[in-house]
Parts: structure tokens; sequence; C-alpha cells
């Protein structure tokens, strides 16, 4: 087909998220970013997010989600696959395999259709094909079309996520700037302001009391809140299980258990009809999409170590223990929260438990990780990132709007 003819400068800009949509953090990023360049730039974008391997991708790379969600249960094999994936002769291959079976044509009809702007990457295997195909349409459309990487990783990082011939890569943190420099990015390229995070985590939180009442909790309860993410994974039952427990045992009547079992109707069902203590509250919930108000309700965070999920947990002042995390990716998401001082890591139900009801039974030191956490939020960072992309987009930085925490930018 012949190409597009160049946008005129009064035309909607169009913007381009590429994602995969291995767990549910890529696209949840892609989301708040589109929200806050709307909200930046009322009535001059249109947006698509595609997730480029499934859509467009050659069979066997088409089956990547299903292939995740089946590694990210069994964790011995997910890290053999990282480590194979890491390795750079082993790259490379995987990276001529997907060439051959015909990746690039696929990829370059995505881009010929949509015909973007500006495109966004948000997932590490949507770099360098996307950015090869890219490089031949600018030359047949006549104009610049830049590409920014968006990293939604925290505390480490796949290589593929630092490509050199990136517009823009905006890391989470400092500790992963340093590695986007060390792998070739120039000073200019490489932007901190923080993780992406969903619309309701931008501004301040409502009262606990409140929010408790609200959603249907005792306000006078100190309150735990476990979530497995979006698929309800990380051994959550047992968790809930021995975290009721030990509350029961060591502060009766004192305490509330909000167990987020995501998508797994089996594992709600099953907490549902648990016959749990007495002088303990245990509230089972499926996929919700109020977390910010159970985040808001709750004093401390059990969770997998995902990071948009840290993220939020910070701007909600919450502090987290760790239950798990995968080999590699999520690895480096421990020590992160470790040395913020808003956390840590346990890998056994009953050292949760343990772990979380004195936290429970100490005031001073739930006020001290709670403070720990709010210096490690960067409530701001969507709107940051968006104001970046869209000067980039129209030539002037936005004006952003107040009323948010201040930035962070000591991690």
């Amino acid at each position: 087909p012949p190409p597009p003819p160049p946008r005129k400068s009064n035309k909607r800009k169009k913007v381009l998220f590429l994602i995969s949509d291995t767990g549910g953090g890529h696209r949840a990023s892609a989301q708040a970013l589109e929200a806050a360049l709307r909200e930046l730039h009322p009535g001059a974008l249109d947006t698509a997010t595609v997730d480029i391997w499934t859509k467009h991708g050659p069979w066997p790379f088409n089956t990547c989600v299903a292939g995740y969600q089946y590694l990210a249960k069994r964790p011995f094999l997910w890290r053999a696959v990282w480590y194979y994936s890491v390795l750079p002769p082993t790259r490379a291959l995987t990276s001529l395999w997907a060439r051959l079976a015909g990746a690039g044509p696929r990829f370059r009809a995505c881009l010929e259709s949509e015909a973007p702007d500006l495109v966004v990457s948000l997932h590490p295997l949507t770099q360098e094909i996307p950015l090869r195909e890219l490089r031949a349409l600018r030359k047949r459309w006549g104009r610049p079309v830049p590409f920014v990487t968006v990293v939604t990783d925290l505390g480490s990082a796949h290589p593929h996520w630092f490509h050199k011939g990136v517009t823009r890569c905006y890391t989470p943190s400092d500790r992963l700037a340093r590695v986007a420099r060390r792998r070739g990015l120039s000073t200019d390229q490489v932007r901190t302001f923080g993780l992406p995070i969903r619309p309701p985590f931008w501004q301040d939180s409502k009262s606990k009391a409140a929010t408790r009442r609200a959603l249907g909790l005792r306000a006078d309860l100190q309150t735990v809140l476990v979530v497995g993410g979006g698929d309800g994974v990380g051994g959550l039952g047992a968790i809930v299980r021995s975290v009721a427990r030990v509350a029961a045992e060591r502060r009766p009547g004192a305490v509330q258990v909000v167990a987020v079992c995501g998508k797994n109707e089996a594992l709600k069902a099953r907490l549902r009809s648990h016959p749990w203590p007495k002088n303990v509250s245990v509230s089972v919930q499926g996929f919700v999409t109020q977390m910010s108000d159970y985040m808001t309700a709750a004093d401390i965070l059990v969770t997998k170590a995902g990071p948009g999920t840290i993220a939020e947990a910070c701007a909600r002042r919450l502090p987290v223990m760790l239950s798990s995390y995968l080999p590699g990716q999520e690895a480096g998401n421990v020590p992160f929260v470790q040395q913020a001082g808003f956390g840590t890591f346990k890998g056994e139900p009953i050292d949760i438990a343990t772990g979380v009801v004195d936290w429970l039974s100490d005031e001073s030191l739930l006020e001290r990780l709670s403070a720990n956490a709010a210096r490690a939020a960067r409530p701001r960072a969507t709107y940051e990132i968006a104001g970046d992309i869209g000067e980039l987009l129209f030539g002037t930085k936005p004006v952003i709007p107040k009323g948010t925490l201040e930035l962070s930018t000591s991690l």
C-alpha cells in the first residue's frame, strides 16, 4: 500500500502503545499513561494499545501469554527460561528465530495500519523488531516518529528493556537508570520519573475509617490486605489462613484480613467456605477494580513482588510484606523494598503471618514503615512521563496538575 501522507500539525496525534499481556502490569501502565496524556492534551490525541506478539507475532511467539501463565506457576521452569533469555548468545538466537519466522513483516503491517506519530513500548520484547521496522517506515513516511520505552520493572530489569535506538527510555528508579547507561544509552535518552501507576493512585488517599466503611469492612480493626496479582497466584490461600490463625491467637478481636483472589474463582470459593476463627474477621474478594481503596483501608499489604503493586503501595503509604517473586524478573524488587525500609520478604506462610502480626503489635514500627513507604512514593510519575511524551509530540511541555505527593528520586 502507498505510504500515508505526513500528518499536519493541526491534526490529532496518534500514540501507539506496544505491550504484551504477560502479567497485568504492562497494560495497566499503558492505560495509566493514556489517561494522563488525554488529561494533559484533551481532544488532541488518538491512541491504540496492541499486544503485538499475540496479535501479530508468528507461532510460537504468539502464544507467549499462555506460556507466561504456565511458567509463572512453576518457578523452577520460569528460572530456566529467564536465564536462557538474558544470555547474549541465546538472545541473539531467539531474535533471529523470530525474524526468520516472519515477525518483521507482520510488525511492519501493524505499524503501517496504525500510522502512529509516536510509539510507546511497555515490554522488554517490544523494542528490537518494532524499532527495526519503524526505521524503514520513517523513511517512507518522510516524518519523524519518536519511539520511547517505559520500563515497568522496578528493582531489576531484563536486558531487552534497553535499546540504544530509542528516543527516550523512562526508568522507574536511579538504579535502573544506571543500568540503562551501562547498556549504552546516553544521559539525554534516559529519564527517571518513577513507575506509571493507575489514575486512582495519583491523588491523596481518603481516610482509612471512611474507606473501610465504604468497602463493608470494620472501621475499628487493624486491616491486613493479602493479594496475589490478577491471577490470584503466589500461595495466597495458605498465607490468608496463616495470617488469620496467628492474628486470632495473638491479637484476638483486633484484626481483619482481606483476601483478594483476582480471577482465581476456585480459590475464592475455597476461602469463602473455610471455617475461620471467630475472633478474626476475614473478607474474601475476587477480582476488584477499586484496589486504591483497599490499599487505603489497609495497614499492611501482603503481596508477591510485582513492581506495579509495590509502587501503588508506596503511593498509599503502605508497609509491604513480600511473599514470593518470579526468579530474575522480580528478584530485584525484594532488595528495593528492603533497602527503602518499608517492608521485607518472607517465603513461608507461617513466617509471613508472624511478621505481619509483629508489625501490627508495634505501633511505632508500623508508623516508621509507613513513613518510609511514603518517602519511596512517586505518585506523579505517570504525569511526568506523559508530560515528557507530550513535549515530544507537540513541542511544548504541558502544565502538570498539582495536588499529589512530592517525587522521591533517592531509590
